[in-house]
């Protein structure tokens, strides 16, 4: 007989309630000596597991939506949930095993929309705007403020950390991860995930892999040269796991050479687990599973998010798969154990998460309300600041602030992610009101900042519906500025501009008035017609629930931008490896590593704004560059002063060039040091030496060519300001190798 899809879903949902609590009321409680926090992981899991049954080891595996969703044939999320979150698994309380309660996602604790009240929370600057910072430790206290957030919300696991390299730049999710680099994504990501974690809570790290644009997701195929992955995307990941140490890493939609991520085992098994060393269990996106037995002995742990996948895969189906054989007994205890490492070395056994408040304590939102505004100062971009127009002086008489709903918020990027802040939608009712959206303007208004700041000033807002208005109004002004602004979201890709007319208005304005500065609220790169006339570009991304206060600390000075661009800005389309727009089935990567900045050199293209590029209030000046070959590797030494009477943040760049590379240059080390007026440092940066090797697909290792390299200085991947060679002998370097 075959069960409607509806009763089959409510079916599973009390067949996995039964198996959780069952045991618990039918035997005694088992003496517990896996509760002992100062065993080892390794020891935790093995006591445990040798006491579960095969009920409670499919417990684990199988994990609920935890929000309402009627269009799923009536799906009820179960009681147990966090109302309006992201996945539950149940609790074992036989052996106190606690529930699984997650949280989407890298900005702050979301709220899923189908859910009748939200919680209002924090938002952190999208993704992309953190590692615009360049800056580890504002990494970490976002990851540790978010993190508290979802803890003190009850939850313990958040599905953070995204890594994803940006090769299609018009891909709708590139506000959550991390830009072009491997090693400027990982580390940044991975210090995220740090902080989150330690809230002793778990942190994924997403999506495995190769997941560039969202245009045909769940069956589009990443065809790409193994070899070239291992030196891009996949090293991205690789470094963020090393960093971060994430109890979980969340598979993704797609199809990589052909197989699906969530089943794939060259991704899975012989890369996260035999070459990487990975511990933590494998979760699936929400509806990325696609089967049983093949996902589940290919290296996926936990079937995530039921009733997205077409069939409840771990559920019933694996129980049957097990009982068959096809899923060994084995393969089971792996996958339990793995989940289980990820909660025993995360504090869920020894730091149980309790209440679950709807609301917030106000004094935790108003310190995390600092949290998130300095992310955002440190992030943003200055991209031209012609004439010194910036920054602004509170003496000032005029200004006219055009467009980009500035006088009610600042944009967020939209989709699973989303946060809901405590102070409801700034832009309330714009379309599409439901999924992917809503499009959400947190209500920090950059008018109401600007005026703050600039007390004595006339300060008139347009908003810019009409063209010619706002030219003629800007006319008189002592400085103009306009909102530029592009939404983006999950499901959906962009075009590669502001949206609806802006780039007509920007002309039009500064036409009237050259003293014209444009702020970008966008979730990538975007084209820049209108960059030759305007004075200043200040790229703000989606710059979280403290967006508005803080552009204006950045245009008026009070804050010395320090941003550097984790992406190159294109000068025109034809300048991508794919100019046509994201495409359904293959998308072949014929560049293969050769991603972003790379990309620029290899073609000796010139972007409109390089990778690394970012400009200060500040001048700082660069001096005794050196490199010496040590331990295998090569450590770099220089000086740094501030030139100027303002302090200021930098982001010394360390590039090396190496023969038969897939680019001139890559990214081998960075830092961001603050000096004051007068000040200078000495600073040491040693470069990973996989960023000096290649990697070797017939001995599985990486190689390092013996010979003369060139170590380079740099403020941007364009701007060199001093270049060294260095001798290296020759080396090999085991694929597991960690720094």
């Amino acid at each position: 007989m075959k069960l409607h899809r509806h009763a089959l879903a409510g079916s599973l949902i009390a067949l996995g309630m039964a198996l959780a609590a069952t045991p618990a009321t039918a035997q005694q409680a088992p003496a517990a000596p896996w509760m002992n926090a100062k065993a080892s992981t390794d020891e935790r899991v093995r006591l445990v597991l040798a006491q579960m049954t095969d009920e409670e080891k499919l417990t684990l595996v199988f994990g609920y939506f935890g929000t309402d969703f009627p269009p799923r044939n009536g799906y009820k999320a179960p009681a147990e949930a966090r109302p309006g979150s992201a996945g539950y698994i149940p609790a074992i309380p036989r052996l106190s095993i606690p529930a699984q309660w997650q949280t989407d996602a890298g900005v702050g604790v979301a709220t899923q929309g189908g859910a009748a009240r939200k919680r209002g929370r924090t938002a952190l600057p999208s993704g992309l705007a953190t590692t615009a910072s360049w800056d580890v430790n504002l990494a970490h206290a976002g990851g540790a403020m978010i993190g508290a957030e979802a803890r003190a919300s009850g939850f313990n696991v958040m599905l953070a950390g995204g890594v994803n390299l940006m090769r299609e730049p018009r891909n709708g999710r590139n506000f959550e991860y991390g830009g072009e680099d491997p090693l400027l994504a990982g580390t940044m990501v991975g210090a995220q995930i740090a902080g989150i974690q330690s809230n002793h809570i778990v942190s994924t790290v997403k999506h495995y892999a190769v997941n560039d644009q969202e245009t045909d997701r769940d069956t589009g195929n990443s065809i790409i040269d193994p070899v070239a992955a291992r030196m891009s995307d996949l090293l991205a990941f690789q470094i963020a796991i090393e960093k971060g140490d994430p109890g979980s890493v969340m598979c993704s939609y797609n199809r990589v050479n052909g197989t699906h991520a969530c089943e794939n085992p060259w991704l899975l098994t012989d890369v996260l687990r035999r070459d990487w060393g990975f511990k933590g269990f494998v979760m699936s996106d929400w509806g990325a599973t696609h089967s049983t037995a093949p996902a589940a002995n290919a290296g996926l742990d936990q079937d995530s998010g039921f009733p997205f996948d077409k069939e409840p895969y771990f559920g019933a189906p694996l129980k049957a798969a097990v009982a068959t054989g096809d899923v060994s007994k084995a393969r089971l205890d792996a996958m339990a154990g793995a989940i289980l490492h990820g909660m025993f070395a995360n504090g869920l056994f020894d730091k149980p998460v309790t209440e679950a408040p709807m609301d917030l304590a106000p004094a935790m939102l108003a310190a995390h309300a600092n949290v998130t505004r300095k992310d955002a100062e440190g992030g943003a971009v200055l991209l031209q600041n012609n004439g010194a127009i910036l920054p602004l002086s509170p003496a000032v008489k005029k200004i006219v602030v055009i467009g980009g709903h500035a006088d009610k918020g600042v944009l967020a990027g939209s989709g699973s992610s989303l946060v809901y802040p405590v102070v409801p939608n700034g832009v309330p009712g714009l379309k599409p009101t439901g999924w992917p959206g809503p499009v959400m303007y947190y209500a920090d208004a950059p008018l109401a900042a600007i005026k703050r700041q600039a007390p004595n000033a006339e300060v008139v807002f347009a908003d810019g519906k009409d063209t010619g208005g706002a030219a003629k109004l800007a006319k008189d002004a002592d400085v103009a500025i306009v909102f530029g602004t592009q939404w983006a979201g999950e499901s959906f890709d962009v075009e590669l501009s502001l949206d609806d007319n802006q780039d007509k208005l920007i002309a039009a304005v500064t036409k009237a008035n050259p003293k014209t500065v444009v702020v970008l609220e966008t979730g990538g790169p975007v084209l820049t017609p209108w960059r030759g006339q305007v004075a200043g570009i200040l790229a703000a991304w989606y710059p979280g629930t403290q967006g508005g206060s803080a552009i204006a600390n950045l245009l008026f000075g009070k804050v010395n931008p320090s941003g550097h661009l984790p992406a190159t800005f294109p000068a025109s389309l034809d300048q991508l490896p794919k100019p046509s727009t994201p495409n359904k089935g293959d998308t072949t990567y014929g560049e293969g590593a050769t991603v972003g900045y790379k990309w620029y050199d290899a073609k000796g293209l010139t972007p409109a704004f390089p990778f690394g590029h970012g400009l200060s209030y500040a001048a700082f000046l660069y001096d005794k560059l050196s490199a010496q070959a040590a331990g295998g590797t090569i450590t770099t030494s220089f000086t740094i002063r501030n030139n100027s009477q303002i302090k200021g943040k930098a982001v010394p760049q360390i590039y090396v060039a190496g023969a038969g590379w897939e680019a001139p240059k890559r990214l081998g080390a960075f830092t961001k040091v603050a000096l004051v007026p007068g000040e200078a440092k000495t600073l040491t940066l040693t470069i990973d030496p996989r960023l000096l090797a290649t990697f070797d697909g017939a001995s599985n290792s990486w190689k390092i060519t013996g010979g003369t390299y060139q170590v380079m200085l740099g403020t941007s991947a364009k701007d060199i300001v001093a270049t060294v060679p260095v001798t290296l002998e020759a080396r090999t370097i085991a694929v597991g190798w960690r720094p």
